[in-house]
């Protein structure tokens, strides 16, 4: 008996150091499996919604939001103006193959320079191009070379797509194509993990286009690779209390919305790959309007 009790009592330790064992890496993984399904709901924003996913292919998605004030301080434009605000998503506007050929419009401009940080800028119409820490004028450094570069079928897709833009905001805020100017800056982005060099290079904070650009009363953004193919990171996130909304990047997918602060975003940081978007807004106002880009 005594031996028994012996064995007894070296066992039942064993058994439940075993059982904890158990319990211990049961509950490890669980911890690990829930921060994984948190983690790919919320990325490092702590988003609970998705909008648009990347596996998705949307003939059109529309949220009204309420309008913010920012609007009142500017010169109102009826038929224009937002009075309807929100946020649309397309995958039926821009083609996957548009989006591939002007990518390549993005990918030679910036073959020309791009910036020592993360985020690089091409802009047409203004020729800003990113060259190391700073800027130069695209049209004066290269001079004639860009008639080399680029084709009089690269700008004429350009104003294809702008137009193909304008037509889509129109029709989902329910105002006349017409009234909408293009306006400035309107630009090329490609987006690396490449440490930020300067402030330029620090596109991840959150913002208001009305408020940054007093120009701009509807955004879009047209985006030129996908994420999770091309990139990680790097989505595109509306701020919201308690709820983030989030659209994942798509090729040939448009993202637009009013521009005030009713819709603050900003960009998560690309941990991997490069992101290529173009950036096109519009005003209500004509003095703010600019004209497509020419080659000549």
């Amino acid at each position: 008996i005594n031996d028994l009790i012996s064995t007894k009592s070296v066992r039942a330790p064993r058994d439940v150091r075993k059982r904890w064992l158990r319990v211990v890496v049961l509950g490890s993984c669980t911890a690990l499996a829930a921060c994984l399904f948190w983690g790919s709901l919320g990325g490092d924003d702590g988003i609970t919604e998705v909008l648009a996913h990347r596996s998705e292919i949307l003939p059109g998605r529309f949220i009204e939001v309420p309008c913010s004030e920012d609007y009142d301080s500017h010169r109102r434009f009826e038929g224009c103006s937002p009075r309807k605000c929100g946020r649309g998503i397309s995958d039926a506007v821009i083609t996957r193959d548009e989006a591939r050929r002007i990518r390549s419009i993005a990918e030679k401009g910036l073959s020309l320079g791009g910036s020592d940080g993360g985020a690089s800028i091409l802009d047409l119409h203004s020729g800003a191009l990113s060259v190391g820490k700073h800027f130069v004028n695209l049209y004066r450094y290269f001079g004639d070379k860009i008639q080399t570069i680029f084709s009089e079928e690269d700008f004429q897709l350009y104003r294809d797509v702008r137009q193909k833009v304008q037509l889509a905001i129109a029709q989902a805020f329910g105002i006349s194509a017409s009234s909408l100017h293009l306006t400035k800056p309107t630009f090329f982005s490609r987006i690396n993990s490449t440490e930020a060099r300067t402030a330029h290079d620090e596109y991840w904070h959150a913002h208001v286009d009305k408020v940054t650009y007093g120009s701009f009363d509807y955004t879009s953004l047209l985006y030129l690779s996908d994420y999770l193919d091309d990139f990680g990171g790097g989505r595109f996130v509306f701020m919201e209390e308690g709820a983030n909304k989030t659209v994942e990047p798509r090729a040939g997918r448009v993202s637009f919305f009013t521009s005030g602060s009713e819709n603050l975003h900003r960009v998560e940081k690309v941990h991997w790959g490069t992101r290529y978007a173009i950036t096109i807004a519009f005003s209500c106002n004509p003095d703010h309007g600019i004209s497509d880009p020419t080659l000549t």
